[in-house]
């Protein structure tokens, strides 16, 4: 990642989508949209060129797809993070995306702060993903993950505590804060603390890692 301002481009093939997305961003200090891309193909040949930090990567474009320049990006330059911003969330397209090597999956639904907080996240090398692609995400892993012979202790030097474990099911769900606040009865500043701590006893970076973890472990 650069010292200065996020490096982001732009690859979607509807012009209009673009400039309204180079708009939003442009007016922030901490992120500079350093070029466009209007399908895959010049999407590689952009970041060949201009070396960004992030990528915002269409799936549906022409010439060449965004699962295909997203595989490629990562072969030909692995510094340069993906993240998936589309319309669609079908199981096929989400884990399509991820197997190429996308470090995020956000719809073009999310809100100006979720996508700012997204690039920020992708471009210090953490995971993103949208709440709902989360849950996708952790259903699947659970229908591949075998259930373990016999119950296993937790391998953790702090064991998690009921409240934790609560928290960890709802996040693991793809709950926001604030949704996990209203069905636990907790302030979101409480349900933000007990989502810092897990995260600490996981080793985990970031929430989806966390609920795949745990799962790994056997916690969900």
């Amino acid at each position: 990642m650069s010292a200065g301002p996020v490096r982001v481009l732009l690859a979607d093939d509807q012009a209009l989508f673009r400039e309204a997305l180079a708009m939003l961003l442009g007016v922030r200090d901490d992120i500079e949209v350093v070029g466009e891309a209007g399908d895959g193909a010049q999407a590689l040949d952009r970041a060949a060129e201009l070396r960004p930090d992030v990528v915002l990567m269409d799936l549906r474009m022409p010439v060449l797809d965004g699962v295909a320049a997203t595989r490629r990006m990562r072969a030909e330059q692995p510094g340069v993070r993906v993240i998936v911003l589309t319309t669609f969330d079908d199981d096929e397209e989400v884990f399509a995306a991820l197997r190429a090597g996308a470090a995020g999956y956000l719809l073009k639904d999310a809100s100006s702060a979720q996508l700012v907080d997204a690039v920020h996240a992708a471009a210090r090398g953490e995971a993103v993903l949208q709440p709902s692609v989360a849950a996708k995400v952790v259903a699947q892993f659970a229908r591949l993950t075998p259930e373990p012979a016999a119950p296993r202790p937790q391998p953790l030097v702090v064991p998690l505590s009921e409240r934790e474990l609560e928290v960890l099911r709802l996040l693991a769900g793809g709950r926001s804060n604030r949704e996990i606040a209203a069905a636990l009865f907790l302030a979101e500043g409480t349900v933000k603390n007990h989502v810092t701590s897990v995260l600490g006893k996981l080793d985990a970076r970031d929430r989806t890692q966390a609920a795949l973890r745990a799962r790994d472990l056997g916690l969900l």
